[in-house]
């Protein structure tokens, strides 16, 4: 993957909660644009990390020609779900508000998200318009729509996962969940595949889906069942599965033949679909 842009980068305050300050960082393609803008969700199991945690895909999408809006957002213990996707749907919105200031197109808009940022960033791209994700003050924009969306290794169910993972053991993620969820009832409601299985009225932009075999954070075939559940519904979803790729991989090792091949298909996703 060549680089066809030089890229500056800054911290900025897109929302204050309380005295909670919220950063995002932004990659910009130094040049005049417009350029599609994408809104970064980053994973940690709902509890930890920050915007800066995929910084390779950042800097790599950028690089290819999209300003790239990597955001911190409440997590747990000053914020359980669904506040945290309050944010990230201002998130949205205060950039499409401040496309013309970034040199962003706010019709191409799109979402990345990874692990548990992938299922944030599946709520906010399929219910852009809940009451509960509005919940924050005036963006200058009240238009949180996505015009597409890529998750990578995503908790699509977080019910099942909750489910395997108290079933092995795996403390580590049980007290995530605990921490972020208020109850198994939310972990249902909140559930993108349980959301699609029951019909919900769902926005369905195209996606990309991006999911390794060897994937032990997540129960077998999530991302395969919902896949198939989304293009039930009629969204366009483009799977790609990786032989033997463990959870995070990119992260883990961000220089890897599986890592560059996955930033190009992200890459190559959105550039298909701002084409037009």
């Amino acid at each position: 993957m060549t680089a066809q842009y030089d890229v500056s980068v800054e911290d900025i305050e897109y929302l204050k909660v309380g005295e909670a300050s919220l950063l995002a960082r932004l990659y910009r393609p130094k040049g005049d644009g417009p350029f599609p803008g994408v809104v970064e969700v980053h994973g940690g199991a709902w509890i930890g990390n920050d915007r800066l945690t995929n910084v390779d895909i950042d800097q790599a999408l950028a690089a290819s020609g999209v300003v790239v809006m990597a955001v911190d957002f409440r997590m747990p213990p000053a914020a359980q779900y669904p506040e945290p996707v309050a944010d990230i749907n201002f998130a949205i919105r205060w950039l499409r508000a401040n496309a013309e200031r970034f040199h962003v197109d706010p019709a191409k808009i799109g979402l990345l998200g990874t692990s548990s940022g992938g299922h944030q960033g599946l709520l906010a791209t399929m219910r852009p318009t809940d009451p509960r994700y509005m919940a924050h003050g005036d963006a200058g924009s009240d238009d949180a729509s996505i015009a597409y969306a890529a998750i990578c290794w995503a908790v699509a169910d977080p019910l099942a996962r909750y489910h395997m993972v108290k079933q092995k053991g795996i403390e580590r993620l049980v007290e995530a969940h605990n921490a972020y969820w208020p109850d198994e009832a939310a972990m249902d409601e909140a559930s993108p595949q349980r959301m699609l299985e029951r019909g919900e009225d769902l926005a369905l932009p195209p996606l990309l889906s991006i999911q390794g075999t060897e994937d032990d954070n997540l129960t077998p075939n999530m991302a395969t069942h919902f896949a198939d559940a989304y293009s039930a519904a009629g969204g366009n979803v483009q799977l790609e599965i990786f032989e033997g790729a463990p959870h995070a991989f990119v992260a883990k090792d961000p220089a890897s033949a599986d890592s560059t091949r996955a930033i190009g298909l992200i890459i190559d996703f959105v550039r298909a679909q701002t084409a037009r």
